[in-house]
């Protein structure tokens, strides 16, 4: 009993510490971190490639690859977003009397926002906002190039650092270590997966009901739903938001509001909180509890990366504890399953 105390207790040191230390070396670590996940979800691409090809010419198709996919995605977000954005710019007018609509109903039950929008909402406001924005983007590309090269670099040192790791003296722990680090590997790449498809099926079934109810930008709220959904709750959360508010300024309804927000909610609720955790199977493995603090935690110290990439830290972590015994408790205590047969 005092021996698993005094593990709880240097767990939880430990943890702190780690957090500490991610928070504090954040612009150091968190490329790092994504150029690993990186490495992870296409390093089989690589090794079938390199059976083919050169490895020089493997590592080429697959940074290739890598960076084709990530272009196609931003590329897809920022032309969703410029759509809607232009909408609302050519359709100004009509925003305005949804929003004096809006207000004159508030106020009559005694909720007042016009004169705080007012206050806040002018040409200064929105200079910063854009400036904000601008800097966003730089630190975006950036960051991008900085994983970019970590991602190469590594691609090109796994092979040796896995002959490396594996001629260490210690025979049971390498094993171990490499065992887990496949395990992640297809953990991760399993739960992209699912992901990817119950984002490309909720994406398409707003595309399909914005289309029937005449909702406008049918494939932008299509779009922005796909690229939303890979930030676990806080992205289906928004893409849920966004477009009830645009339907009330398009149809100056709040039933059609109403009606938007209800079933994508019940969309939502479906794909992402019943069919998509029964195919993510073993690579979830986790109490939802530990999934919303996940997202929570890495989105207070990382922010909009940190909720995409908490997830799978936690997949990661509680993977590695499960591979050795001192440390299995970890991963049964935040499994949503109880702990593994020993025998």
């Amino acid at each position: 009993m005092g021996e698993r105390a005094a593990d709880t207790a240097a767990v939880i040191v430990i943890a702190f510490v780690m957090l500490a230390a991610f928070s504090i070396g954040q612009s150091v670590l968190e490329p790092v971190v994504f150029a690993l996940f990186i490495i992870a979800l296409i390093w089989p691409l690589q090794q079938w490639l390199q059976k083919m090809t050169p490895r020089p010419v493997a590592l080429t198709f697959s940074i290739l690859i890598a960076l084709g996919v990530m272009i196609a995605l931003s590329s897809l977000i920022v032309w969703s977003g410029g759509e809607i954005v232009d909408w609302f710019i050519r359709n100004i007018e009509r925003v305005k009397a949804a929003f004096e609509n809006a207000t004159k109903w508030l106020e009559a039950h005694d909720i007042f926002v016009a004169s705080l929008v007012t206050e806040h909402f002018n040409a200064a406001w929105v200079l910063a906002l854009l400036r904000a924005a601008a800097t966003r983007v730089n630190i975006f590309v950036g960051f991008a190039l900085v994983v970019l090269i970590y991602v190469i670099m590594g691609l090109a040192e796994a092979g040796g650092f896995e002959k490396k790791l594996a001629a260490s003296r210690s025979e049971a722990t390498a094993r171990s270590l490499l065992q887990a680090g496949a395990n992640i590997a297809t953990k991760l790449r399993r739960y992209m997966l699912v992901r990817t498809v119950a984002s490309l099926a909720t994406g398409a079934v707003v595309f399909l009901f914005a289309l029937a109810i005449g909702l406008d930008l049918a494939a932008a709220w299509g779009v922005l739903t796909f690229a939303l959904n890979y930030l676990p709750y806080i992205g289906p959360a928004v893409a849920t938001l966004l477009p009830a508010l645009f339907a009330y300024a398009q149809f100056d309804s709040g039933q059609m509001a109403l009606l938007v927000l209800g079933v994508l909610a019940f969309v939502q609720l479906v794909i992402g909180s019943g069919l998509e955790p029964a195919f993510s199977g073993s690579a979830l493995a986790m109490s939802p509890t530990v999934v919303v603090f996940s997202v929570l935690l890495w989105t207070f110290l990382w922010g909009l990366p940190g909720a995409f990439i908490g997830v799978p830290i936690a997949i990661a972590f509680l993977t590695l504890c499960d591979q050795f015994p001192s440390s299995r408790w970890v991963a049964a205590l935040l499994s949503d399953k109880g702990p593994r047969d020993e025998g």
